[in-house]
């Protein structure tokens, strides 16, 4: 008989404590990963299989697609390969430092899209975040229009952009049709809000990059996405507006979707104008510092204090029974664009342009979006009675003769074919609602039944009326010229 000889081991602590941590590891890998993955699989194809019974645009493969595929599929594209090329002789470097660079704009660029967490906790949020803040109201929908579309078709929302509540607000009014894909800005870009806008199938963009290997990285993911039928929102204006009204658009995006569009392909590319104006746009004084360099700004913990402040405020008015939300919010949604009829009509071949032509073509095609936007850009109650009272700022009005001047420019707007948004058919209604927000506000005092303009935030009573600006003055919303890539 053999006799076994067992002898102890001593280990350090520390040594212990690692095989812990290397056996536990092993086991969560290898047996407990696994079996979450699968059990998250099941649930995130349920959603989906729900979703796509009710959607009118069904999510996209390229959506769901792995995001590891979708980086290999933009890193090695022929198009970014042969602009790493270039910038690897015009800059003179090693063409791996060059494919380390496109990596990192890749990563950076492309989004994670989570159909669980978009349908179930996206939508949820957008849902109830919007109805909590606002009167939310659909204004004026070309329904025949929209339903005309086909489905296979890649849809593209262009948008006016007055607030980052837009983002939520189209996201909720949308979310029985389809599920968008945005491209945010830079300012989504911190931890942890990044990772969630990624997962709801945003992609990042430098907006004042000039890098010209990063957009060109960028031009080809938006053409892949676009070319694979993702649906689509963006605001060509390229930016908040700061004064209120309609800015130039930008041309970056718009570019991007068409210079490839082949209107023999299968899919045609439609682009749905949609407006929305706001009784209260939460950054409406922040965006107007921005016109006043030398205006006096709060930082750090100054500006925390005001955030704080200001939603302690209207918790306060909440429980005292005087909140009234931030008034009306409304979305209108316009006529679709078909470019494979526009194209036709015009008579052009974009993929086959000079880039010089090719941009004149999308100028001419940006500012007729816009102009569309603006058509159907919902007249709201803060921005009838702001546009009558800033009209005439030392003048003090008695409430009977403001709802005359009001409902004399509402007739006047509707006779031009704008979209005013009367809350409960009740004109008087809607004077009163738009007053009582102004008043609370203190844009507007009243003494001795009299209603005139504060002074002080006369700029504010502007810029809510300019959101309706280029209908009261029936001009072009934006004019081409000084438009910018």
């Amino acid at each position: 008989m053999i006799a076994a000889v067992f002898n102890s081991v001593t280990l350090p602590l520390w040594a212990a404590a690692l095989l812990v941590l290397i056996a536990a590891w092993f086991v969560l890998e290898r047996l407990l990963v696994p079996s979450v993955r699968w059990v998250l699989r099941r649930r995130v194809n349920r959603v989906l299989d729900e979703v796509n019974k009710r959607l009118q645009i069904h999510v996209q493969p390229f959506k769901l697609t792995k995001r590891r595929v979708l980086l290999d599929r933009l890193i090695y594209d022929p198009e970014v390969l042969a602009a790493a090329e270039a910038f690897c002789e015009s800059e003179e470097m090693p063409r791996e430092v060059v494919m380390e660079k496109v990596k990192r704009y890749a990563h950076e660029i492309v989004p994670s899209f989570n159909a669980y967490l978009y349908f179930r906790f996206g939508y949820w949020l957008s849902r109830n975040l919007a109805r909590a803040l606002y009167r939310v109201r659909l204004g004026y929908a070309d329904q025949k229009a929209l339903e005309e579309v086909q489905p296979d078709s890649t849809i593209v929302f262009v948008m006016n952009h007055r607030s980052n509540m837009d983002y939520v607000l189209v996201s909720y009014l949308v979310a029985e049709r389809t599920a968008l894909s945005y491209a945010v800005g830079e300012w989504a870009r911190i931890f942890p809000l990044e990772s969630l806008v990624r997962s709801m199938g945003a992609y990042f963009v430098r907006r004042k990059s000039r890098n010209d290997l990063y957009r060109r990285v960028l031009a080809r993911y938006v053409a892949m996405a676009t070319a694979e039928g993702v649906t689509q929102a963006v605001y060509p204006e390229g930016g908040l507006s700061r004064d209120g009204s309609l800015k130039e658009p930008r041309l970056g995006l718009l570019d991007y979707m068409l210079r490839s569009f082949d209107p023999e392909a299968a899919r045609d590319l439609v682009f749905v104008p949609v407006g929305l104006n706001y009784d209260r746009v939460l950054e409406d004084r922040t965006l107007l510092l921005d016109l006043d360099p030398d205006a006096p700004r709060k930082r750090g913990l100054g500006a925390l204090a005001t955030t704080l402040g200001f939603w302690l405020k209207n918790f306060s008015l909440w429980v005292s029974g005087k909140w009234y939300r931030f008034g009306y919010a409304c979305v209108g949604f316009g006529a679709p664009v078909s470019m494979r009829r526009y194209v036709a009509e015009h008579g052009l071949s974009l993929s086959r342009l000079e880039r010089s032509e090719r941009f004149a073509a999308v100028e001419k095609l940006a500012v007729e979006l816009m102009a569309r936007v603006g058509e159907i850009i919902p007249v709201v109650p803060v921005s009838l009675v702001a546009t009558v009272i800033s009209a005439s700022p030392e003048r003090s009005w008695s409430l009977l003769e403001l709802k005359a001047a009001v409902q004399e420019l509402v007739e006047r707007l509707e006779s031009r074919g704008a979209h005013v948004y009367i809350p409960r058919s009740d004109a008087d209604y809607a004077i009163e609602v738009g007053l009582r927000m102004l008043v609370l506000r203190r844009a507007v005092r009243e003494e001795d039944g009299l209603l005139s303009p504060e002074p002080a935030d006369l700029d504010l009573l502007r810029y809510y009326a300019r959101s309706i600006g280029h209908l009261v003055d029936e001009a072009s919303p934006v004019q081409a010229g000084a438009v910018t890539s």
